[in-house]
């Protein structure tokens, strides 16, 4: 049993660092090598649905066509792939090349503030004092990163903020519309079909054939670290680590993401981060351990 629980641990922190690692080399092929936003995403997604489903098959043959014969579930799923998945996708590394891995990466997690509002709003309940107080530091650790505390000016572009925080919602969305299909359905085969349908989707945007960028050993390198080691293996880790150790503990443990992406970011590619910029970023890991906390706590009473 402990075995599992450190099993489930270490598969948590590694996939969180490996989003991290993962968008820090997006921002190198984007500012260094001129590669594609666009194309990179198309790419990312097409390789990972069709690898996730092929892996999905020789399990559970007969399960991936069933989620097609339920009209709700179909319907379901194209909003899940388009608004859910190819939205976060785009919406994040978008940010990054707008503005940096580090910046781009905190931002995308005050999604979990968002949820936390949602839910209060659906379910007519006042948010609880912790839940106030984490809403409260997200909201400070936003001011801090982008505008270095000065109330007159952004440090980041109106652009970069855009994505950023829209990468915030649409993480919200994702995580938060599809909990009726990965109830019913495998979720490799739900993140699958999610991951195909946005690649192919994305097509029409930028095909994979239509190649943009400087390619020399690290563009290709990095670009197959993104597709494997950035989408694939850490899917499969976090969605494992789900299962031994749960969902709560899980999510917590990947707050370990933007971090990762701030330290990489600064001491390889030298991205000026300011102490405002930490700040603003342990603010918003904060949140997340608030949070997690809160659920914690909930789950304690009702049971």
């Amino acid at each position: 049993m402990k075995n599992h629980v450190l099993k489930g641990f270490l598969l948590a922190i590694g996939a969180a660092i490996l989003w991290g690692v993962s968008g820090t080399f997006g921002q190198f092929l984007f500012q260094k090598r001129a590669v594609n936003v666009e194309w990179l995403i198309t790419v990312r997604m097409l390789v990972t649905g069709i690898v996730l489903l092929l892996l999905a098959g020789m399990h559970k043959k007969n399960e991936i066509w069933q989620i097609w014969r339920h009209r709700k579930d179909s319907l379901a799923l194209l909003l899940f792939s388009i608004f859910g998945v190819l939205a976060v996708q785009y919406t994040y590394f978008a940010a990054i090349n707008y503005s940096n891995a580090a910046t781009a990466t905190v931002l995308q997690y005050t999604g979990p503030v968002l949820i936390a509002i949602y839910m209060a709003l659906n379910k007519r309940k006042f948010p609880s004092k912790v839940a106030c107080l984490a809403i409260l530091l997200a909201i400070l650790g936003t001011f801090l990163l982008v505008t270095h505390g000065n109330f007159g000016s952004l440090s980041i572009s109106p652009l970069a903020l855009f994505f950023g925080l829209m990468s915030a919602v649409t993480l919200a969305f994702y995580t938060l519309q599809p909990i009726h299909l990965l109830n019913k359905y495998n979720a490799a085969i739900v993140i699958g079909w999610g991951m195909l349908l946005g690649g192919l989707v994305f097509c029409f945007v930028k095909p994979p054939w239509e190649i943009d960028g400087i390619w020399d050993i690290y563009t290709y390198s990095y670009t197959a670290f993104i597709v494997v080691f950035g989408t694939l293996i850490p899917f499969y880790a976090y969605l494992t680590a789900v299962k031994l150790i749960g969902g709560q503990k899980t999510s917590l443990l990947a707050s370990a993401e933007p971090l990762s992406a701030a330290l990489l970011a600064v001491l390889w590619l030298n991205t000026p981060f300011r102490e405002t910029d930490w700040i603003g970023t342990f603010c918003i890991i904060g949140t997340i351990v608030l949070l997690g906390i809160t659920k914690n706590e909930e789950r304690k009473r009702i049971s």
